[in-house]
């Protein structure tokens, strides 16, 4: 990601375990903040959720979001992202989900009965790096 300075790659990085602080709005404006796994695909950050979920329903109606990644070493070393929803897509979400569980927990995904999920493409369009 290019508007990412290039000190701060490693916190996108495949074997980095970031949270991703994702901060959507509410159908009344409100904010509306979530820890979440996520990943990169070099361009866009991609959150991984169930359809239903407040962020989910939050970023259909409204692709504007913000989010915080601290590296998970460093707290105060950080990146602050604005940013905007640029797709969403069912296709490949199930084996995303287990690619992170892997990542995060080195357990595989618990799948739920009934439970879709989707990826979410967040294209960073503004950003603040500290640390």
């Amino acid at each position: 990601m290019n508007i990412i300075p290039p000190e701060f790659h490693d916190l996108l990085a495949p074997e980095t375990k970031a949270f991703l602080y994702l901060a959507t709005l509410n159908h009344d404006g409100s904010p509306q903040v979530t820890p979440v796994w996520f990943d990169s695909d070099g361009q866009h950050l991609l959150v991984n959720t169930a359809q239903g979920r407040v962020k989910d329903r939050n970023m259909r109606r409204d692709g504007r979001v913000a989010a915080c990644i601290a590296d998970p070493n460093t707290p105060y070393r950080y990146l602050q992202i604005q940013g905007r929803v640029v797709e969403l897509t069912e296709a490949g979400a199930e084996e995303h989900i287990n690619a992170l569980a892997l990542k995060y927990t080195g357990q595989p995904w618990q799948y739920q009965p009934g439970q879709k999920r989707v990826i979410f493409k967040i294209l960073p369009l503004r950003v603040d790096a500290h640390g």
